[in-house]
């Protein structure tokens, strides 16, 4: 497998220019050939968090195909114009399958797949497809809603806080479902949030996670790339909830479990289709019932009683008898946004601009 940071990358590619082809992949690969691969990270691959759990799904894939696949993977992707440059080198060069990683990566590979007709281009995070461009995406509110349950049996403040990347439907959804979650256990817990605009930034979120706990927040859970919410949470004898990775070491014994994500089976199907020539573009949505979605170990200082409550709350989730988004939902101002009775729609889960009843903060 290929590992190239941006630099290196776009130095490699700007140096065999002349050697790449720009019209896609001309005829099927031979049948001896390996299956050519390319993956973009928006991040480098770090011990733990979302680029990780990525990492994780090329490894499904090498540990499948063996010699028999030939993976680029090229790390810290993330302005549009490097993103689209990056995939469109990686499609003249041969790659019949491409991966993008971040919702970031979207306007460019929906610029550079109808270009190269003959690449399957595969958007984790994505919303628009093409004849060529499949996506794939985890219902992160599943786990969120199950997390924040945890959160509501161990906080004594009935404050959580909650720290987001940025306020995109992918992070309000399971900020929402983390405090419904918690509400379905203490109707009257709230939840405090605060957006970094950034998915890496271990200072920012330090102080974010410090903000949380002076307002008086004894559970946290952070969406970025990192275990800062985690750690800090930890340190200032808080509990935290980890998100993509099981954070649990960085926590100080106080992380109560964690929504993590496990892709294999995603990048898996892509390159077996791909293969097999049967390849199609597909929306992927999954999560606990498909383990897309997994909730780490829960916390030892749990009450067992509570732990086997929230494993049956993980099953009914799964299986739908439970919807975190079932009705009657309001937003912060009082307005019925959902109606008892009802559950929102898959197109407004995945469109969420708007925060439910209780939250604290702002999404601009």
């Amino acid at each position: 497998m290929l590992n190239l940071s941006r630099r290196k990358f776009l130095q490699y590619t700007g140096a065999a220019g002349a050697a790449l082809t720009t019209g896609g992949i001309s005829g099927a690969a031979r049948a001896q050939d390996p299956l050519k691969i390319g993956v973009v990270y928006v991040s480098p691959v770090a011990e733990i968090g979302w680029t990780k759990q990525h990492s994780l799904g090329v490894e499904a894939i090498k540990q499948e195909f063996g010699d028999k696949a030939a993976i680029t993977v090229i790390d810290n992707i993330f302005m549009p114009q490097d993103a689209e440059r990056v995939f469109r080198e990686l499609a003249a060069s041969g790659n019949q399958l491409i991966f993008g990683t971040s919702f970031s990566h979207g306007t460019p590979m929906q610029k550079v797949a109808p270009r190269f007709p003959k690449t399957a281009f595969e958007h984790c995070s994505g919303i628009v497809h093409l004849a060529n461009l499949g996506t794939f995406e985890a219902k992160y509110y599943e786990g969120s809603y199950v997390a924040g349950a945890s959160g509501a049996h161990m906080s004594k403040s009935n404050k959580i806080g909650f720290i987001g990347g940025f306020p995109i439907p992918d992070i309000v959804g399971p900020a929402n479902a983390l405090l419904l979650g918690a509400q379905s256990v203490k109707p009257d817990i709230t939840c405090n949030a605060i957006f970094l605009n950034s998915w890496f930034d271990p200072g920012k979120e330090k102080e974010a996670a410090n903000t949380l706990l002076s307002q008086g927040c004894d559970v946290i859970c952070s969406m970025t790339d990192t275990a800062t919410g985690v750690q800090v949470a930890g340190e200032g004898g808080a509990w935290s909830i980890g998100y993509a990775s099981d954070m649990a070491k960085f926590g100080s014994g106080k992380q109560l479990t964690a929504f993590t994500l496990d892709w294999s089976a995603d990048y898996l199907r892509a390159a077996k289709g791909v293969a097999e020539g049967n390849w199609k573009p597909e929306a992927r949505w999954d999560g606990l019932a498909a383990g897309i979605v997994k909730m780490a170990p829960y916390n030892e200082g749990i009450p067992a009683d509570v732990v086997a409550k929230l494993k049956q709350l993980e099953t009914d989730v799964g299986s739908g008898k439970v919807h975190p988004y079932a009705g009657e939902l309001k937003d912060q101002d009082g307005n019925v946004k959902v109606a008892a009775g009802s559950v929102l729609e898959d197109k407004d889960i995945r469109s969420m601009n708007w925060f439910v009843k209780g939250m604290i903060g702002k999404l601009g």
